[in-house]
């Protein structure tokens, strides 16, 4: 799919590219890395990551397997969703599972092919945990709440005193209470809600206090106080999320809120010539190596050290669908470049896997021994014992340059048998590739807001770390 906003996104940037400078370190004592802590209940799952993915992205798999997708029509009535008279039909994605029965069994659910049952996603079926948290001081006096940062959704919410004691009572989440932060003020009529496929949802009402991103203090930044958690967002490690992509996927009502880095730029919190933020995602196999593993944010810099004496690489981003989307219109896979014309993709820090065309897939399998498609797990595996001569460089374009993936990234699960589950998959139907953590973890990146443009340094490791990861039970 061709995004027209592009072309004019490119003639800006090549306007402006060479007469914008960027601020290269902090121009406030203040300002320092927001450090990433490895989640230490996080357990990998490929299966349940990529469930994940399907429901985030609402996309259908194109991949045989366990799970798949279908818009329903949803009738909402004038007097609610039991009564839909003088209402309105929307379509709604919904993800369902099949659990396989032999033929000729009856069943009391709907069936697919071969008798196949189809039912709903069990909660504990999908990645509900984030592999990476950020501490982050919010209200006065502040309180510090433990955060998943991502660049795939725009909205800051947390959990709060608004929730059914049911579900607090006992809980190790820190909660955010409205009435012991003096600086805290309700923004009357105004909610939230976010809702996946499979039908767990989060939702709640709307207040502004002052938030400390990086030494930056956002005076009047809208939060979002959660008063319902579906059971999915409970098993969350997290106290809440903060988006960090464009805040036209806002998802406050009746009218969307700015999010962190755009109060940063309308307050002038940071310098005009440094409106952005910069991502050092670090391989949690290597966490306690202070040399290899350091995870961290910037906001209003870019670290020299990350740099590593290199420049920057940008490309114009088209923002249209709140997404850090670029062209990604090639890839190389053990040295044989695919040309990909019209492709684009996103950079997501919330998404650990990387997903691509299947047909880039499986160019990246084949070249791999052992590499097969696994329907069973709805990925692609190959054996835990390939060494790291023996996997493919992968890389993929963006913009103009390609950046390769780091073969320590290409596995990402335990996949049992002597198998692990691969970190790249199939995007199934979705219309642009999904760049997680998988692929950023080979770049140093650089979200810059201001200039609407994504930039990126290549990390290179000499020593690859290609054991297998942890994986959920």
């Amino acid at each position: 799919m061709v995004f027209p906003r592009l072309k004019a996104f490119k003639k800006a940037f090549s306007r402006s590219k060479s007469t914008t400078p960027v601020n290269m370190t902090p121009n406030h004592p203040q300002l320092h890395r927001v450090k990433l802590i490895p989640n230490s209940n996080y357990k990998r799952s490929g299966t349940k990551s990529y469930v994940f993915l399907m429901k985030k992205y609402r996309f259908s798999p194109t991949m045989e397997g366990p799970y798949t997708s279908s818009n329903v029509a949803h009738d909402q009535g004038k007097f609610g969703p039991q009564n839909a008279i003088g209402g309105k039909t929307t379509m709604r994605h919904v993800l369902h599972k099949k659990k396989h029965h032999p033929a000729g069994t009856s069943t009391s659910k709907a069936t697919g092919t071969s008798g196949d049952e189809i039912g709903d996603v069990p909660a504990e079926d999908s990645q509900n945990d984030s592999e990476y948290l950020c501490k982050v001081p919010i209200g006065t006096p502040a309180k510090t709440f433990t955060l998943d940062f991502d660049t795939g959704s725009a909205d800051l919410w947390l959990w709060s005193t608004e929730l059914p004691a049911t579900t607090t009572q006992g809980t190790s989440h820190t909660i955010f209470d409205p009435s012991a932060s003096s600086t805290f003020e309700n923004t009357s009529g105004s909610t939230w809600q976010i809702s996946y496929g499979d039908g767990s949802s989060a939702s709640g009402t709307v207040g502004t206090d002052v938030v400390n991103l990086g030494g930056i203090i956002i005076q009047n930044q809208s939060i979002e106080l959660a008063n319902t958690l579906s059971t999915q967002f409970q098993q969350d490690t997290s106290d809440g999320l903060l988006g960090l992509a464009f805040g036209s996927i806002n998802t406050v009502q009746p009218q969307a809120v700015q999010t962190p880095v755009e109060n940063m730029i309308s307050q002038s919190d940071i310098p005009k010539t440094s409106e952005l933020f910069t991502a050092n995602l670090g391989s949690v196999k290597d966490a306690n190596d202070p040399d290899k593993g350091e995870s961290f944010y910037t906001f209003g810099y870019i670290d020299q050290a990350a740099l590593g004496g290199q420049t920057p690489h940008y490309t114009p981003v088209d923002s249209s669908q709140g997404f850090w989307m670029f062209d990604s219109t090639s890839a190389v896979v053990a040295g044989k470049t695919i040309q990909r014309s019209g492709n684009t993709a996103i950079a997501d820090t919330g998404t650990t896997l990387c997903l691509v065309d299947d047909s880039i897939c499986q160019a990246i399998y084949d070249a791999i021994p052992g590499g097969k498609y696994d329907s069973t797990q709805q990925g692609y595996i190959f054996p835990s014992s390939t060494t790291a001569a023996q996997l493919p460089v992968i890389s993929f374009a963006v913009g103009g340059k390609q950046f390769a993936v780091q073969k320590e990234d290409l596995g990402f699960a335990d996949a049992g048998n002597g198998m692990v589950y691969g970190g790249i998959q199939s995007r199934g139907n979705n219309s642009f590739d999904i760049l997680g953590d998988v692929f950023l973890k080979s770049i140093y990146a650089i979200f810059d807001q201001g200039n609407t443009r994504f930039g990126a340094v290549s990390r290179s490791d000499p020593t690859q770390n290609t054991s297998i990861p942890a994986s959920s039970s």
